[in-house]
Formats: structure tokens, sequence, C-alpha cells
């Protein structure tokens, strides 16, 4: 490393440039951590809050059926860059709380085993933290063979504490939405 005694230049100056430059190089690589934990810590974030309309998970409706009823709409959408054909469910309308099944039904269109997986949105998103999936396909590596059709179940409730909250009593319907897209992986 070059002397910082060198007769043009100041020495207070050299180290401040220092400190400067070993600062930038601390921030550019905590923006490179942070960009690595983002999206988990996001995706926690909204599982927890529901917030953009993310569903939470159970295992049950432990607080039963209310009189109000609610229909739930399906939506599927596939990337370009994935052979398959998604039928979304049809929509289905229920008693708050009662907990319902539906299936969506992929085919690989291809002539190879392709490896998919959806991500989900709900819609109105204040709603999306009262809907909850028991079972699901989302998040989940999808194979299938060549010409394969194959259902994707959903079980799921909305959660009777949607009644409570005033800012909801005009919903009527609520709308899953799922986003299918190749894998990184090429299938089995």
């Amino acid at each position: 490393m070059a002397e910082l005694n060198h007769p043009g230049i100041d020495p207070a100056m050299a180290k401040r440039n220092k400190r400067v430059a070993m600062s930038g190089l601390l921030l550019a690589a905590s923006m490179v951590g942070l960009a690595y934990v983002s999206v988990p810590l996001y995706n926690i974030f909204c599982q927890v809050t529901g917030f953009g309309g993310t569903p939470g998970k159970a295992t049950d409706n432990p607080k039963g059926i209310i009189d109000r009823e609610m229909t739930v709409r399906f939506d599927s959408n596939v990337a370009n860059d994935l052979a398959w054909t998604v039928k979304a469910a049809p929509h289905i309308t229920d008693k708050i709380g009662a907990v319902d099944t539906v299936n969506y039904v992929a085919t690989n269109n291809s002539d190879k085993p392709i490896t998919g997986m959806a991500i989900f949105n709900v819609s109105p998103e204040r709603a999306g933290v009262y809907f909850n999936k028991i079972e699901c396909f989302c998040f989940t590596e999808q194979t299938l063979q060549p010409g394969e059709t194959v259902d994707m179940p959903i079980v799921f409730f909305v959660d009777p504490e949607l009644d409570d909250n005033q800012e909801l009593d005009t919903i009527k319907e609520i709308t899953l939405s799922y986003t299918f897209y190749a894998s990184d992986n090429e299938g089995s």
C-alpha cells in the first residue's frame, strides 16, 4: 500500500478518504446481504399479517360457521415459459366458516416433463387475512409428465372474524388468483 506521507497528499485528507471508501464498501455489502434476506422476510411478514392479500394457513376451522355467505372466485394465470394449461376451479358460494374443497386442473402440453410452481394472492387485499388455506399446492413444485393432467386441490375457509370487521361489511366476493410459472428444476 502507498505511503500516506507523500509530499503532495494531506495525511488528514487521505485518512478521511480511506474512511469514506470503507463506509461505501460496508454499505454496499450490507445492501447485498439485505437483498438476499428481503424476499424470505417479506413472505414471513405477509403470512403473519395478511399484508398484500396473503391468506393465512390453518389446520381446521375452530371458530364455526356463521349465517353470512361469501362467494369465492378462482383465477389462474400461466407464465409464457410454462407449457401448461391450468383451468381454475369454478366459483363457490357458501356460508362463512364452512370448509370447502375445490380443484384446479393442470395439463402439461409439452413432450417432456415440466416442473412448475404457483404463487397466489387474494383480493380484495383487506380480506386476505381472513382467507385460510388448510391444504394448497402453492409454493410446492409440481412435476407433470408429458400430456399429464392432474387435479390440484385447495381446502379453505373464510374466517368468521371477517364479519366483525365493519370495513368488510360490503364484501360479497373474494378472489383467489394463482400465477403458475416454470421452476428452475427441469422435471423428473
